[in-house]
């Protein structure tokens, strides 16, 4: 392993579209969504254990979670949980790691993933991963993995890549597009030279950091004044003063869109971002009728193509329901068809107006 590569797993998302089963004091990162024995979170600790030393693999979430990233992610050293104190989206997050690491080693090269995606090719993962540090550490460049679509999904972003390769599967990104319309995804899985946007970055530090400086300045300059205080016991006053200042803007609308040296990596292996239930009822076993059922006593008669998420315990009897969602836990019960799935955030906000927060 290289004492200068490391990675910065990103879990501070509160998950809503898992809701009512993630709720903001629990979000999905620290659930076991399709019943593996393992959460989220840990899955992906323990993917980058393959190739990162432990001390050089950091967790940023919300000050709220750093309790129960303690509990779930053992074997990471407690000073490589790093606590936001307001989310302000990815930027924020990896101008964070990246200006903590620069200080403590000007010569790191880092990898930026979400907590929540499943990947469970775990030596192809880690292939894909090796030749994104290779080639960044040889080039002023910053990479994503790309998933070849299935599907004309409209949840995801898109990247349209060069035909010609710049190095052996490495392609410059052409444009990238935020969920499309499904007349536009169609297109784009059409036409062959598009990728959904895994989210998965890797980069030399400073190289990034010279991209916050060049296209996120109000970002850079409110870090780049703290700076001295990153690896001190002042540390946390510091990034107190900083978030408030901080934009709230993702890495890709700050940083990628706008940079020219990006360069995309089609994944070796299977991927989902588990970021709706739909997604969920894709990677989970399912009967000879298309059901996906995680609980122990759900009987399922004249039913197809349902997600099912009930407690252990729960005697659940579904009949006559085809391509719905049903969701249970100790105060929600949430049945949605599966087709509506992507207006549960609108649900939630729903819920917030009638009930205020005691069911988020």
């Amino acid at each position: 392993m290289n004492k200068h590569h490391y990675v910065a797993i990103m879990a501070g998302g509160i998950g809503s579209r898992f809701w009512p089963m993630s709720r903001t004091n629990f979000p999905k990162q620290f659930l076991d969504i399709l019943g593996t024995g393992k959460t989220l979170i840990q899955q992906t600790f323990e993917r980058y254990t393959k190739f990162i030393p432990k001390e050089n693999i950091y967790i940023v979430t919300s000050e709220e979670y750093v309790s129960i990233v303690k509990d779930q992610v053992k074997g990471i050293p407690t000073e490589n949980i790093l606590a936001e104190p307001s989310r302000k989206n990815t930027a924020a997050c990896i101008a964070y790691i990246a200006f903590k690491l620069f200080e403590k080693d000007p010569k790191a090269l880092m990898m930026a993933a979400p907590a929540d995606h499943l990947i469970m090719e775990t030596e192809e993962f880690a292939k894909t991963a090796k030749k994104a540090l290779d080639f960044v550490g040889s080039i002023n460049a910053l990479v994503t993995i790309g998933i070849k679509p299935t599907y004309p999904n409209t949840g995801y972003g898109y990247i349209q890549h060069e035909t010609v390769e710049a190095a052996p599967e490495i392609y410059e990104v052409k444009t990238f597009t935020e969920k499309p319309n499904q007349e536009i995804a169609k297109a784009f899985i059409a036409s062959g030279d598009f990728l959904w946007n895994a989210g998965i970055f890797t980069w030399k530090v400073k190289n990034i950091l010279a991209a916050f400086e060049k296209h996120l300045p109000e970002v850079y300059e409110v870090f780049a004044a703290e700076k001295t205080h990153f690896n001190t016991p002042g540390e946390v006053e510091a990034i107190e003063r900083i978030y408030p200042q901080c934009t709230n803007i993702s890495i890709d609308f700050g940083v990628m869109e706008k940079a020219e040296n990006v360069y995309v990596i089609p994944a070796g292996f299977t991927w989902s971002d588990l970021g709706t239930w739909h997604s969920a009822w894709e990677n989970m076993d399912k009967d000879y009728f298309g059901n996906a059922v995680s609980g122990n006593k759900v009987m399922v008669m004249d039913a197809k193509n349902c997600m099912v998420h009930v407690p252990e315990d729960k005697l659940v009897v579904l009949q006559g329901l085809n391509d719905y969602i049903l969701v249970d836990t100790k105060d929600v019960l949430l049945i949605c068809k599966k087709e509506k799935e992507q207006e549960i955030k609108e649900y939630v906000a729903e819920v917030k107006r009638n009930m205020g927060d005691r069911y988020l």
